[in-house]
């Protein structure tokens, strides 16, 4: 099992992914880039990828046999013991993969759900990452305690003591989820009343696919110094401050990026973190222009504001990092939208006074229903 407190600086790993029916190689190979990236955010270095096409996983070895073979071949030339998989496993899968590879198997899943345990720093996020990790555990709970298995060493019987041992250790597991839904039960109500004290107040929230620029862009807006970095999920806490644009003032929250395939347990458990943007009067959407896959990444974000219940607002689609993409063609993205279009570089502070004049225009028409002689003071 990945655990990330075990993970050795620099530790070296094997990606696999799968080509599925017609999928282009290079969708393929953009995928594989970001389990790199995800990889390398944990402290996991990319020694090797190996592909394979399959019309449908194996549901074995979730790869062919023949593929696992020469996987378990490289690894043991290399001294590679780290295999970390572009999808969720099943937890059969695992148990094969396991016995035939002997090393470490994360599988996409495990590795985001350590890196929000890494990262998480308000208490909020440290129980639902903590909830979500230990609902991912549960069913995978026999691959976690090998000792178990040398006790059953030398018998030709299944069972016995480590059969029991695994049982009380998922009652316990079962109890732990107990005590975090309360806990988590309890801080949503605080956090539901800090929402409910907001109500009068103009609500932007920032969304995007993670490491796209937001909390730079957070920064920008609120002149404040909160965590950036060139890593994905920087932050996965969700961040409100006051801003004054022109004598009218709003909130605006940054909160966690989306991914493509984001554990459905973490967005069950982010349900109170993510209310930030369902409750949003418009939003943020900020997008890496300069990432060759950022289509996707624009369909990911919308994908999951439809699943969390956060899609039909005023959005104003961010296009940043434009200082990283010079030949791109702006001005027909612009006119291929249907939605408010601001084109960045929060890094350069390029465009950046445009962008703030349509976050205005924005927060305009949604502040005189909230108040509406508020405007109106200015004629006087």
């Amino acid at each position: 099992m990945g655990a990330s407190n075990g993970i050795a600086k620099f530790e070296n790993a094997i990606l696999i992914g799968l080509k599925l029916g017609s999928q282009p190689q290079a969708q393929v190979d953009e995928h594989l880039d970001e389990l790199d990236f995800l990889a390398k955010t944990l402290g996991i270095r990319s020694f090797k990828r190996f592909t394979q096409g399959l019309q449908v996983p194996d549901t074995r070895f979730f790869i062919g046999s023949g593929k696992l073979e020469e996987i378990k071949e490289f690894a043991s030339k290399n001294e590679v013991e780290t295999f970390i998989f572009d999808d969720d496993l099943s937890p059969s899968q695992i148990r094969n993969i396991e016995k035939e590879l002997k090393g470490k198997i994360y599988d996409r899943s495990l590795l985001i759900l350590d890196i929000f345990l890494k990262r998480a720093q308000t208490a909020q996020a440290k129980v639902q990452v903590e909830l979500a990790r230990y609902e991912y555990l549960l069913p995978r709970l026999t691959r976690m305690w090998t000792h178990l298995e040398r006790q059953r060493g030398g018998t030709s019987t299944r069972g016995g003591a480590g059969e029991k041992e695994i049982e009380t250790d998922k009652r316990v597991i079962r109890n732990q989820i107990t005590l975090l839904k309360q806990r988590l039960t309890k801080i949503e109500k605080q956090s539901l009343t800090q929402r409910k004290n907001r109500n009068s107040v103009v609500r932007v929230s920032i969304v995007g696919y993670t490491n796209a620029g937001k909390s730079t862009l957070m920064n920008l807006l609120t002149k404040e110094k909160l965590l950036a970095e060139n890593k994905l999920f920087a932050t996965v806490d969700s961040t409100v401050r006051k801003v004054v644009i022109r004598d009218i003032p709003f909130l605006l929250s940054d909160t966690v990026g989306f991914i493509r395939k984001l554990p459905p347990s973490l967005l069950d458990s982010f349900k109170s973190t993510l209310d930030e943007v369902r409750e949003a009067d418009v939003l943020l959407h900020v997008v890496d222009i300069s990432h060759p896959a950022y289509e996707e990444h624009i369909k990911t974000v919308e994908d999951t504001l439809v699943e969390i219940k956060g899609n039909g607002k005023p959005t104003i689609l961010v296009f940043n990092k434009t200082d990283l993409a010079p030949d791109f063609e702006f001005d027909d993205l612009n006119s291929s939208s249907n939605k408010t279009t601001a084109f960045i570089s929060a890094k350069n502070k390029d465009n950046i006074e445009n962008l703030r004049e349509l976050i205005y225009q924005q927060v305009s028409k949604k502040h005189v229903t909230i108040f509406p002689n508020y405007l109106k003071r200015e004629m006087y």
